[in-house]
């Protein structure tokens, strides 16, 4: 399927998406509500056929946090990006999609340890890399920590 093709698909599925200029991939922004049932579309679906997530990232774009998912068709040979984001850095939560990618498992505890995002429905929403009485996020861009003087 083709970048054009794949957007229409999309914007069937989401019709609020919206589209970032990329030269590689189909870059969508998507309601972070959207998030789960469209990856099982994605995944389902038989003109898609996204069975890997092979890249998902926490971002601080300091006016909000979000997350980076790279999709891949290992059948269909076709890729796409989505992207969710929210400004609510207090609380910032968004749905899991371990029960579609089984990859996102260490991914999602990934972003949770680094960056305090909570992933709804995780199997196992725990610290990878931190202790767990560690305090904050060291890959946000507001962390400080005086003791060992890491500043972002």
């Amino acid at each position: 399927m083709d970048l054009e093709k794949l957007k229409e698909k999309l914007i069937s599925i989401v019709p609020t998406a919206e589209f970032e200029e990329n030269k590689q991939f189909l870059t969508a922004v998507i309601p972070s509500d959207k998030l789960h049932s469209l990856a099982k579309k994605l995944k389902e679906s038989e003109d898609t056929l996204f069975d890997y997530l092979f890249c998902l990232s926490a971002v601080d774009w300091t006016t909000h946090i979000g997350v980076v998912y790279h999709l891949t068709s290992t059948k269909l040979n076709h890729n796409i990006v989505l992207k969710v984001k929210t400004t609510d850095r207090e609380n910032t939560v968004f749905d899991s999609v371990t029960d579609v990618w089984k990859t996102a498992e260490f991914h999602e505890r990934e972003a949770f340890d680094l960056m305090g995002i909570k992933f709804k429905n995780h199997p196992d929403m725990r610290r990878i890399f931190l202790e767990d009485d560690w305090i904050g996020y060291p890959l946000r861009k507001d962390y400080k920590d005086d003791v060992n003087i890491v500043e972002q």
